[in-house]
C-alpha cells in the first residue's frame, strides 16, 4: 500500500547535505512506515539553515517530493500562489496516480485549491488532516473557507476533539507525538518527579503572541515566590529579543533556548514540573501530549478542545479568559500544591498520553480508514 502526504511542513537541507524537516512531522511519517510500503511526502522546501527542531527521514521508504514555496500574507504573495497553483496541482497529481491513498493536512494555503481539486477530479481513497481548531469562531478567510469545503465531503475528515452536531465524515482524532520509547522513559520520569522547594515551568512553542509568551513573562513579573525555581523557554520566533531584555531584569530565572531537537526538550520536561501554554488560537497542541507523558502538569488556554483533556483542578490547571490575571492565578495555584496532589496529577496524564501514541493513531486509522 502507498501513501502520498500533502503538507505545509517546511523542509531544509543541512549541514551533511541531507533532507531535514519539522521534527514531529517527520517522526509521524517514520512511523506511518511501518504500515506502509512507501510514503511520498510532498511539502515546501525551503533555502536557508535548518532549524534544531528539524529532524531526516529515519526510513527508506519515505520519499520526498518539494513544492515551491507558497503563503504568506501580502498581494504579491497570494498573486504567486495563484499563478504557481497550477503547477502545484500537476505535482500533486502525478505523485497521487502513483499511490493508493492520500492524505491531506489542513488548514494550509495550498488547501484552498487543492481541496477542490482532490473532491472532483480525484477519485482514490483519501482522507484529510485539519490540525486547527475546528471550532475556531472567527479563523481567516482562507481556514473558514476550507472548513467549509471539508464539511461538505464525501471523505473523511479528522480532527481535533469531540464536537456535537458534526457531519457523519468528521472524526476526532488525537495528535499523536509518542512512541513506546517515549512511553518508557516518560514513566521513569513520572515515578520520580516530586514537588519540592524549587518548582520549575517551561514554555515549548513559538515565540510570538498568539502562543501567549509576552503574558507569561508578564504574569511571573508580578509574583514573587521562593518556590519558583527556572523558567525554561523553548522555541523561536519574532519576540525572541524583546522577552530577552524583559528577562533580563526580573529576579527569576529564565533561561532561552531555541528551537532544541526532540532528546533535548526531554530534558527540559524532565526538569519541570508545569507546562504554560496560555495560546489565543490552537487546535490540540502535540507539546501537550508530551508534557503529560514526562510528567509536566499543563497551565493551558481553555480553547478548542484542551478542556475535553485538561480538567481544571483535576489534572492541570486552565487559563479562562486568557489574561495575565488569570495566568497569575492559576500560577499561583500551581504553587499550592501538594505533592501528593502532583503525583496524583502526573498519573492521570501519563495514563491519559496514551491516546497521543503512535500506537492508539496507527491502530485508529487501520480500522477506520481499512487501507490494508
Amino acid at each position: 500500500m502507498k501513501l502520498t502526504i500533502i503538507s505545509h511542513t517546511k523542509h531544509f537541507r543541512n549541514k551533511e547535505g541531507t533532507i531535514v524537516g519539522w521534527g514531529p512531522t517527520i517522526t509521524e511519517l517514520n512511523q506511518l512506515a511501518n504500515d506502509f510500503d512507501q510514503i511520498t511526502h510532498v511539502a515546501m522546501f525551503y533555502k536557508g539553515e535548518s532549524p534544531q527542531s528539524s529532524m531526516p527521514y529515519t526510513s527508506n521508504k519515505i520519499k520526498f517530493v518539494a513544492l515551491p514555496v507558497l503563503g504568506g500574507k501580502t498581494i504579491l504573495s497570494k498573486l504567486k500562489s495563484i499563478l504557481l497553483a497550477p503547477r502545484v496541482i500537476n505535482i500533486v497529481s502525478k505523485e497521487i496516480n502513483k499511490s493508493d491513498v492520500f492524505q491531506l493536512r489542513a488548514p494550509t494555503g495550498i488547501g484552498v485549491f487543492l481541496i477542490p481539486f482532490l473532491t472532483i477530479f480525484v477519485k482514490k481513497k483519501g482522507w484529510y488532516k485539519y490540525a486547527g481548531n475546528w471550532m475556531q469562531n472567527n479563523p481567516p478567510f482562507g481556514y473558514r473557507l476550507q472548513r467549509w469545503m471539508l464539511k461538505k465531503q464525501r471523505r473523511k475528515v479528522t480532527v481535533n476533539g469531540e464536537w456535537k452536531n458534526q457531519s457523519n465524515n468528521i472524526l476526532a482524532f488525537e495528535n499523536p507525538c509518542l512512541t513506546q520509547e517515549d512511553r518508557g522513559v516518560g514513566e521513569a520520569y513520572c515515578n520520580h518527579k516530586n514537588i519540592n522547594e524549587n518548582i520549575n515551568y517551561c514554555f515549548v512553542g513559538g515565540l510570538n503572541n498568539n502562543k501567549g509568551i509576552d503574558k507569561i513573562i508578564d504574569a511571573f513579573k508580578e509574583i514573587n515566590s521562593d518556590k519558583i525555581g527556572t523558567l525554561h523557554i523553548v522555541g523561536c520566533g519574532v519576540l525572541k529579543s524583546e522577552l530577552e531584555q524583559v528577562a533580563s531584569r526580573l529576579s527569576i530565572n529564565i533561561v532561552f533556548y531555541g528551537s532544541l531537537p526532540k532528546e533535548r526538550v526531554q530534558e527540559i520536561y524532565k526538569n519541570s514540573h508545569f507546562i504554560i501554554l496560555p495560546s489565543l488560537s490552537e487546535g490540540f497542541p502535540k507539546v501537550i501530549g508530551e508534557a503529560m507523558n514526562y510528567g509536566c502538569v499543563p497551565i493551558v488556554s481553555d480553547i478548542s478542545c484542551i478542556g475535553q483533556y485538561v480538567k481544571n483542578g483535576n489534572n492541570g490547571f486552565l487559563i479562562d479568559p486568557i489574561t495575565i490575571e488569570e495566568i497569575k492565578k492559576e500560577i499561583r495555584k500551581s504553587l499550592t500544591i501538594t505533592n501528593k496532589e502532583f503525583k496524583d496529577y502526573i498519573s492521570k496524564n501519563y495514563n491519559l498520553a496514551y491516546k497521543f501514541t503512535y500506537d492508539y493513531y496507527l491502530e485508529r486509522i487501520k480500522n477506520i480508514f481499512k487501507y490494508n
